[in-house]
């Protein structure tokens, strides 16, 4: 496939999660089908709030894993609930992003209050853990959350008061990971566990769902790159479906010594299913990280494919280098799992596939 007709299918079959013009086109449509309803004036105006204070592409559609289609535009608020997620940057720490899913029941705002919950699995570089995932479930029904009173609209202010309490809970994380690196301590390795005293202060990770890795799928794992403590690894594996992904990923944070690492789980992946190019990528924490690989992966126009890499923080700043190691990382990692050929070019010839270690 050349360059052209990818670029040809990405904007002609793209699913409308990766397009922001898409979000948006549809959240207007939704919003404007909501005032013609005799309940849903409040709701769609509520919306439009959230819009003007936020900002019309943070807030979209959600859209079921299950059945992978969004919400009807013509759904009838008094037979089912809306709901639409919201991106959003801690309020202190600019490139820290956070999702939201907000549920709104038939009975909304007259009689029952909104349920919000996090989709983020990952604050940061940290694993989010049960307690902040349950106590934002709680928050319209805990004394320490919102207070609800009937007929009034809440979203907002409970968005606000998560803001507020994810940014202490990353702070706190973060502080604690700042303390961890003034403390003398030896080189994390792959092969020889940390001392005991990190092992201590690792934040728990509670996967929610099996970590089993998906049948049929094989992960290559490549050698380390090693710059001034710093430790940085490559891992690939081919996917047929997006559903994977998340389990691939999980797979991987079941691990302790990746589970350790600064930035778990640096990714991006793409694949086709049918005609439609999905792709997606996180930077874990490291800014821009994700969407660089997801370059890589496009410029080399490479289809079902994971590719991630986790960085162990050696207490050294490396700047800039950090992305070139982050980027090579990937790439040997692409090539030892027979992504590429071996004059570097896209392609199927898994010569190279005996340079990484099978998982």
């Amino acid at each position: 496939m050349n360059m052209t007709s990818t670029r040809t299918l990405m904007d002609d079959s793209c699913s409308f999660w990766d397009d922001t013009t898409d979000k948006v086109a549809e959240m207007q449509g939704f919003v404007s089908g909501l005032m013609m309803e005799p309940d849903g004036e409040q709701v769609a105006s509520e919306i439009m709030v959230l819009q003007s204070i936020y900002g019309e592409d943070v807030i979209h559609l959600w859209k079921s894993p299950e059945s992978g289609s969004i919400q009807s535009t013509k759904t009838s608020l008094a037979s089912a609930a809306v709901r639409y997620v919201v991106s959003l940057n801690l309020p202190s720490h600019e490139g820290v992003s956070i999702r939201i899913l907000v549920s709104v029941p038939p009975s909304y705002p007259t009689s029952s209050p909104p349920q919000l919950q996090l989709l983020s699995r990952y604050i940061g570089a940290f694993g989010v853990d049960p307690s902040l995932f349950g106590s934002i479930l709680r928050t319209f029904i805990s004394l320490s959350g919102v207070q609800w009173s009937a007929g009034t609209v809440c979203v907002f202010d409970g968005l606000q008061n998560i803001l507020e309490r994810c940014e202490q809970w990353y702070e706190e994380r973060l502080s604690s990971e700042l303390d961890r690196e003034d403390e003398p301590t030896r080189e994390p390795t792959l092969e020889d566990p940390a001392p005991a005293k990190l092992v201590e202060d690792v934040v728990p990770v509670e996967l929610p769902r099996d970590s089993a890795l998906p049948e049929g799928i094989q992960i290559i794992t490549v050698e380390p790159i090693v710059d001034r403590k710093s430790v940085f690894v490559g891992r690939a594996c081919r996917i047929s479906h997006p559903s994977q992904v998340p389990l691939v990923l999980d797979h991987l944070m079941s691990d302790r010594h990746v589970a350790r690492a600064a930035h778990t789980i640096i990714n991006a992946w793409r694949c086709k299913v049918g005609n439609v190019l999905h792709q997606d990528n996180d930077d874990n924490g490291e800014s821009a990280a994700g969407s660089r690989l997801a370059h890589l992966l496009s410029i080399l126009e490479l289809d079902n494919v994971l590719v991630v890499v986790t960085r162990w923080f050696g207490g050294i700043h490396l700047g800039p280098d950090r992305f070139k190691h982050i980027n090579h990382a990937a790439r040997n990692a692409l090539e030892a799992a027979g992504f590429l050929d071996l004059d570097g070019s896209s392609g199927t010839n898994r010569k190279g596939i005996h340079k990484g270690r099978k998982r």
